[in-house]
């Protein structure tokens, strides 16, 4: 089977919805034809001109990447800066970019779900989970109707809780309405109340979808006018947010576990503030820059926090409550790559998939 760009870029935004990215990001396909069929994948954490260069040399017309080469608008291409040369080269080679940024590193099977796997962590949860991205809908629809109805909303989105998908809540009732001169009633008769056995629907709607599923309500409903409401909910997606926490199946000591995070994370170095001599079992981590989620971490009971880019000033806020390890940005995201390959070969087994083996860490260790 032959697959299109727009096939694999579907794909992914259907694990890590382009929604969920941060205000500041850029996840998207930001350069090549979705129309265009796909001849090879090269995935990488950068894209620079050697990833470029890679790409062309494998025959690779697709790289899938976690950071976005372009974050803010382009106002000229002359080439002045490597953002530039790199966008350039792969619009000459007929390369698609695509980036899957913090929409990636907010999903439970992400970024720091793959850290948590390297560091054999189990039993994991998001760390701050997100608000306001759910909604409720509630509709009524005549009784002989309700399976129809149901199944568009599911096919559409609607009623996913976690691991547990078709979930929904239903009452039987009463509707009522008297259809007028120029109606086209489904039950009932022109200008005379009417009285319908009707059931009522209530299913959570992740709020970005909330368009395709009304849309499928309204093509399943058999009522003229279909009735129904939205509410925006303050619950919190336990499956959707930054960081996570994860244990170790037996404590080990801080010393034991600083070894053990450095061999399989394959660390030159390990920043960390100073040792408080309690076992370590309960470990929060965020991959990239992640010490705004300090406070939760600390909060969550976690004896460590691994992360990147903390400033001096900011490892004093560990108040000797918990011990953290800032392990490097590319350090950590790193295995993103190896995440990238086991998500596309799950559904895409005739594309040539790679891993690219240009360093692009911009830091290098004496």
């Amino acid at each position: 089977m032959v697959y299109s760009i727009r096939d694999v870029v579907s794909y992914l935004d259907r694990i890590a919805p382009p929604a969920y990215q941060e205000s500041y990001d850029n996840a998207q396909l930001i350069t090549g034809n979705p129309k265009e069929n796909v001849r090879g994948v090269l995935c990488a954490l950068d894209v620079t001109e050697a990833v470029i260069d890679e790409a062309i040399s494998l025959g690779c017309n697709l790289i899938v990447a976690h950071h976005p080469i372009v974050f803010k608008g382009l106002k000229s291409l002359t080439g002045k800066n490597y953002v530039e040369r790199t966008v350039i080269k792969a619009i000459k080679n007929d390369i698609a970019i695509y980036a899957i940024h913090t929409n990636l590193d907010h999903v439970s099977n992400g970024v720091n779900k793959k850290i948590c796997d390297r560091l054999g962590l189990v039993n994991t949860s998001i760390l701050q989970p997100k608000k306001e991205i759910l909604s409720k809908l509630v509709t009524f629809t005549p009784k002989e109707a309700t399976e129809k109805v149901l199944k568009a909303l599911f096919d559409a989105g609607a009623g996913e809780i976690g691991e547990y998908s078709g979930c929904s809540f239903m009452t039987e009732g009463t509707g009522t309405y008297t259809p007028s001169d120029q109606s086209n009633p489904f039950k009932g008769k022109k200008g005379r109340p009417h009285r319908e056995p009707e059931t009522r629907i209530e299913v959570l709607v992740p709020s970005f979808l909330e368009k395709r599923i009304l849309n499928a309500l309204k093509s399943a409903h058999p009522y003229e006018e279909v009735a129904y409401f939205i509410q925006k909910l303050e619950n919190e997606n336990q499956y959707v947010g930054s960081g996570m926490l994860g244990h170790l199946d037996y404590p080990m000591n801080e010393t034991e576990f600083l070894h053990h995070l450095k061999k399989t994370m394959d660390l030159q170095v390990i920043k960390h503030t100073g040792l408080l001599n309690k076992p370590i079992q309960k470990i929060a981590v965020c991959g990239g820059a992640g010490i705004f989620l300090l406070n939760q971490a600390k909060n969550s009971g976690a004896q460590i926090f691994i992360t990147s880019d903390v400033k001096y000033h900011e490892f004093f806020d560990a108040e000797n409550q918990i011990v953290i390890c800032d392990i490097g940005h590319y350090e950590s995201e790193i295995y993103t790559k190896e995440l990238l390959v086991e998500l596309l070969s799950q559904n895409f087994t005739n594309i040539a998939l790679y891993l690219t083996k240009v360093v692009t860490n911009p830091i290098t260790y004496l």
